[in-house]
């Protein structure tokens, strides 16, 4: 069994009930540096386990029927609807927590291993057009350029349209992660608090176009530390109002904008392994995306 102080206290066996092991592996997840939505979605699927099973079920009585007739009591059975994403996601929680028991010795066998995992694409995201990306960086910049200037819409936007960073990574920016004087031209590094999130650390080019803009930015909000240091809703809000503002039926997002800066780069013609540095993902999620991207770039513009 693992040294780890919080298995520790709890003193897992087989003969243990499985509330104890879950809330054990909700510590090893937070040790992890998961993030607080992947924690909740991987404890509550185990908690529907919980509720499946026999109230007696101790953690080495658990079989591999067991679990299949959960995730079909999860699909026919609950009354509930459940998504194919979301089914993959629980199969996925179920086979992650008891591939932790086998790991740390609390159980020899693994009852989970077996257990069939369908894989699911989810549908295309939606993106901007050419004309609406023109659109959406016209308002904001007449916002930047009124009487009463604000920057902020044009240099958030912008940023996403050109480094297609995620909302969190756009909320961890901190003013030292910006690089104007690299040899290579302004460069942001995306950077990452956890270690098991260090492989998705990068470096992105910036534009001087949107480097004037952040000063401007900069000038008016004076951040301190984080570049951007409002809430993620409020900054999701000020790109739903910017594409309200551009007379776009779309619902702006930060997914879409990422979305979109990637396509432009496929349908550019850049070497795919760079779009998918660019991401920060790895060569097996890159599948996915790559697939997505061709049937994008397919699509009509």
């Amino acid at each position: 069994m693992s040294s780890d102080p919080n298995l520790s206290e709890i003193h897992l066996n087989p003969q243990s009930p499985l509330r104890p092991a879950i809330k054990a592996w909700e510590y090893y997840l937070q040790d992890q540096g998961r993030s607080t939505y992947t924690i909740k979605a991987f404890t509550g699927d185990l908690q529907l386990l919980v509720d499946f099973l026999p109230p007696d079920r101790t953690l080495g009585s658990v079989t591999t029927r067991e679990l299949s007739q959960f995730t079909e009591w999860l699909q026919h059975g609950r009354n509930v609807p459940c998504s194919p994403k979301s089914l993959s996601r629980r199969v996925t929680s179920v086979k992650s927590f008891f591939r932790w028991l086998v790991k740390y010795g609390i159980l020899t066998t693994d009852p989970a291993e077996k257990l069939l995992q369908q894989s699911v694409i989810s549908p295309l995201p939606e993106v901007l057009t050419v004309a609406e990306t023109e659109k959406l960086l016209e308002t904001a910049l007449q916002k930047r350029k009124s009487a009463k200037p604000d920057a902020r819409p044009y240099t958030l936007l912008k940023l996403l349209l050109e480094t297609a960073i995620k909302k969190g990574e756009c909320l961890g920016i901190h003013l030292n992660h910006i690089d104007l004087e690299s040899p290579d031209g302004p460069i942001l590094f995306v950077r990452y608090a956890s270690p098991s999130n260090r492989y998705k650390e990068r470096k992105l080019p910036l534009s001087e176009d949107w480097v004037a803009a952040c000063q401007e930015y900069l000038e008016q909000y004076k951040p301190v530390d984080q570049l951007f240091y409002w809430s993620p809703r409020r900054l999701e809000y000020l790109l739903e109002d910017l594409g309200k503002d551009a007379g776009l039926s779309k619902h702006v997002s930060f997914d879409m904008c990422r979305w979109t800066s990637v396509l432009n780069d496929y349908r550019s013609g850049l070497e795919h392994d760079k779009i998918r540095q660019k991401l920060g993902i790895s060569k097996i999620q890159w599948r996915e995306i790559n697939m997505k991207l061709r049937q994008l770039s397919e699509a009509k513009p």
